[in-house]
């Protein structure tokens, strides 16, 4: 698996596109009074994936994304927000960037950053006692305020399962830098990072951490081509 740094940027571009539709889609109801940001938003994500003006509408989805962290005093989605406003950065410099140098450090610092995204979510759960029992996965599917099903609530009575796949989450976060050995293995560990998001997005409703985070895998794949 390889992709030239061309690729890599168009469909990022495309999957941010589609990330930010089903983002501002969420605020364009009755119930919200956000339509004069999320509707600009949704339509220039159109634009985005269509790759109409492309420059321009990355530029103009920079100042919006900075207007709703003055609007909302911060990333008000947690983890998903920053993901997103850290790839719509790096596609901006990407594209401000004076020389293909400049514009691959862009690329590149993206693919670094999701790579220390899951190292760090495994190194904070290991040193975690809670993580290393389990007792903190038990109290994920217990006590969650996300639309979590009775059936799957029941998971918090075995606790034995949910230890044994607190240590595989956890190892395999931190074993995440060692993908990009070869094409192979990084192909294998995006397999394996996309499922664990979509079983998420399916489990406890964190859709959103799907399609932002699917978003970055462009650049880790041209990454991984461009130093090995």
């Amino acid at each position: 698996m390889s992709m030239s740094f061309d690729e890599a940027v168009r469909l990022t571009e495309i999957l941010m596109g589609f990330a930010f539709v089903q983002q501002s889609l969420e605020h364009l109801s009755p119930k919200h009074n956000e339509y004069f940001i999320f509707l600009p938003r949704f339509i220039l994500s159109i634009c985005l994936i269509t790759g109409f003006q492309t420059s321009i509408v990355l530029y103009t989805l920079f100042l919006i994304a900075l207007f709703q962290l003055k609007r909302f005093q911060g990333p008000y989605n947690g983890g998903s927000d920053r993901m997103s406003l850290l790839i719509l950065s790096c596609m901006c410099l990407a594209h401000l960037a004076p020389t293909p140098y400049w514009q691959e450090i862009a690329m590149g610092y993206l693919a670094l950053q999701l790579v220390l995204s899951y190292f760090i979510s495994g190194w904070v759960k290991i040193v975690n006692p809670e993580w290393r029992s389990g007792r903190a996965l038990c109290d994920v599917f217990q006590f969650s305020a996300y639309p979590v099903s009775e059936s799957l609530r029941a998971w918090h009575q075995s606790p034995k399962l949910l230890s044994i796949a607190s240590w595989w989450v956890m190892l395999f976060e931190l074993l995440f830098p060692f993908s990009l050995i070869s094409s192979y293995t990084l192909t294998i560990a995006l397999i394996i990072t996309a499922s664990f998001h979509f079983a998420n997005a399916c489990f406890f409703g964190l859709n959103r951490f799907f399609w932002i985070w699917l978003s970055a895998y462009p650049s880790i794949i041209w990454f991984q081509g461009r130093i090995f």
